[in-house]
């Protein structure tokens, strides 16, 4: 009896010998392939991860360039500060106003030219470039565009516009309006979904050419009419895509500040979040506070980030089905 014991105890000790090996030898083959992206993975800690730290650790401090006896460790009251400040408050509503209105826009927009984009028409190519174009230029080579080419009172393309007209209609007391005078969170807004819609209008049209195409020539034949296919199978298949859209247009709306620097400089009620850091930074000089409301800030862009994240999990999924 001992000896078929000993027998396999030995099979044993050899199987659990050769799956110990094995696995050590897939444990270096995985840190065999993953060896390569460690450069970038220490580089995007250092570029990242360390300059949020040092912001994460200023923010608790007093430390103002205007009062430099006071500094020293604040604990938290930089944060209370930051979140009972009126100035930030109406940043904070502002932030909200101006995302809100530029991403809905721009959503629908993009949504109305994607359908047409996805029809087959002499063209296409040309005009799919020129609506792609604006997404390309420089954030702030827009802004100034808008502010001098077309909302300028004395000379920009918008009034000169109202001046042809009426001149058609032999009157010569046009209106010239002061756009960024009189409509200074609107004029921002405009200039953003102009630059943004492209970006809605690209996540769509990919979202509407991964559509199988027999459903839809199905549902063509059974007389469906090109509201119930929209209604019934277009939008419930891009429902996840107008998702995905709408929170990666917030998530980089939401940190804009290009367009209110370069249109209004904050003023007239038109001062978000990143603006107002800004503020407190290179202004105020208060280097605890600018980096307490920073770290409030990317608190909010992390939040609408995971959103984002878990929604292009799902489209994944779907895809992988």
């Amino acid at each position: 009896m001992a000896a078929p014991v000993t027998a396999r105890r030995r099979t044993r000790s050899a199987e659990g010998a050769r799956a110990t090996a094995g696995g050590s030898v897939r444990g270096r083959g995985v840190w065999a392939r993953r060896a390569p992206l460690l450069p970038a993975l220490v580089f995007l800690i250092v570029v990242t991860q360390l300059p949020f730290l040092g912001t994460l650790f200023i923010s608790f401090m007093r430390w103002n360039a205007l009062e430099p006896d006071a500094k020293g460790f604040g604990g938290i009251a930089n944060y209370r500060t930051a979140l009972t400040d009126p100035t930030l408050r109406s940043a904070l509503v502002t932030t909200v106003v101006l995302t809100a209105a530029v991403v809905l826009v721009s959503l629908l927009i993009g949504l109305g030219l994607a359908l047409l984009l996805d029809r087959r028409f002499w063209g296409r190519g040309a005009v799919r470039t020129l609506l792609i174009a604006p997404f390309l230029v420089v954030p702030v080579a827009s802004a100034l565009l808008w502010k001098h080419a077309l909302y300028n009172a004395s000379y920009g393309a918008i009034n000169g516009t109202l001046t042809w007209l009426w001149s058609l209609f032999g009157s010569a007391d046009a209106p010239q309006p002061d756009w960024m005078s009189a409509l200074p969170l609107t004029a921002v807004e405009v200039s953003l979904i102009w630059q943004w819609t492209p970006f809605m209008m690209l996540i769509l049209l990919a979202g509407l050419q991964s559509r199988p195409p027999d459903i839809v020539e199905a549902a063509r034949v059974d007389g469906a009419s090109t509201w119930q296919v929209f209604r019934h199978l277009t939008f419930p298949h891009l429902r996840r895509y107008l998702e995905l859209a709408a929170l990666l247009g917030s998530i980089y709306v939401v940190q804009n500040f290009d367009a209110v620097f370069t249109l209004t400089s904050g003023g007239l009620d038109t001062a978000n979040l990143p603006y107002t850091v800004y503020e407190t930074f290179y202004q105020a000089h208060d280097y605890g506070q600018a980096s307490a409301e920073g770290v409030l800030v990317v608190a909010c862009t992390m939040l609408i980030a995971t959103f984002a994240l878990r929604t292009v999990s799902s489209l994944f999924r779907e895809e992988t089905r």
